[in-house]
């Protein structure tokens, strides 16, 4: 097990860079499975998913959500990749959920990270009355791993089960939109190895590795999604947000796609300073596209 971490640790190295790890959940946030996660290795905290919720100014709101799954490797959690974002969209009326999910580096994976991931937008969905929510404009977001996530949901959702005893497992998982920040998205060619390796862990099967190769999943019932990447990007090739591009298009799925040509990998908002003048473009137009989305409206 021991071995298992540290490999799982030395895969995610290259990949954070300069990311801060998120920090300590605030006192908000909330367990996915109060009474314990299905398939949990143990009672600490990297053994229970949770949900961070930040939400607008109430005369701002737009009664829209948005899931945020952090990046990282499937071995740690950018803390830039999720409360920014969070704050981010709370600044156009949009709610945020940072999603803290089970990791490979803990001894975890597939389908366990899917499965936080889906009772995340279940959950949302199931509590969108209670917190002023619109149940049919919950989305998802994710940056790198978290994109592949993200991904994964996007094209792996389920429609909940009508006679679960669990109220919050009667609803659908589907995220209405999604938006994927230099997303890993394909176990092949083109993927980031060690988010591979903490996902599926050594020689997964053929047909695993292709189930999880989103590119290659894609129908015409995964929703829009907003896409963009830098052709800078070293760590995760660009080719991951082409090819998910590619498979939206041939399927007749709505998408807007950006590839940037300056930067490198693990941007997020392109400041740490909160000028909105001083972030990299991408948000500029990931705006544009929640306008047309109905998620966010124009500011007074």
């Amino acid at each position: 097990m021991l071995l298992g971490r540290m490999k799982a640790i030395l895969w995610l190295l290259p990949l954070l860079g300069s990311m801060a790890l998120i920090r300590a959940q605030t006192t908000n946030s909330f367990p996915l499975w109060p009474q314990g996660a299905p398939g949990a290795l143990g009672k600490a905290d990297t053994d229970i998913p949770t949900l961070t919720p930040y939400f607008p100014d109430p005369a701002q709101a737009t009664g829209a959500a948005i899931v945020i799954c952090p990046g990282g490797g499937y071995g740690g959690l950018a803390h830039h990749e999720g409360e920014d974002y969070a704050r981010f969209l709370n600044e156009s009326g949009i709610a945020g959920f940072v999603l803290k999910y089970r990791l490979g580096s803990s001894g975890y994976r597939h389908p366990i990270m899917l499965q936080d991931a889906a009772r995340a937008v279940r959950m949302v969905r199931d509590r969108a009355a209670e917190w002023h929510l619109d149940p049919k404009r919950i989305g998802t977001m994710g940056s790198s791993a978290g994109g592949h996530l993200a991904s994964t949901l996007l094209t792996h959702f389920d429609a909940g089960q009508p006679d679960a005893a669990d109220p919050i497992d009667r609803q659908s998982s589907r995220p209405d939109l999604g938006i994927l920040c230099y997303a890993v998205i394909t176990m092949g060619q083109y993927t980031h190895q060690g988010s591979k390796h903490n996902l599926l862990g050594e020689d997964p099967p053929a047909e695993l590795v292709r189930n999880l190769s989103n590119e290659l999943q894609v129908t015409k019932d995964t929703p829009p999604c907003f896409i963009w990447h830098t052709w800078e990007d070293k760590a995760v090739p660009v080719e991951n947000s082409l090819q998910f591009a590619e498979a939206l298009r041939k399927a007749g799925v709505p998408f807007d796609l950006h590839i940037y040509q300056q930067g490198g990998h693990g941007l997020g908002l392109g400041t740490s300073d909160w000028q909105p003048e001083r972030r990299h473009p991408w948000t500029r137009d990931c705006l544009v596209w929640l306008k047309v989305q109905g998620f966010a409206k124009e500011k007074p």
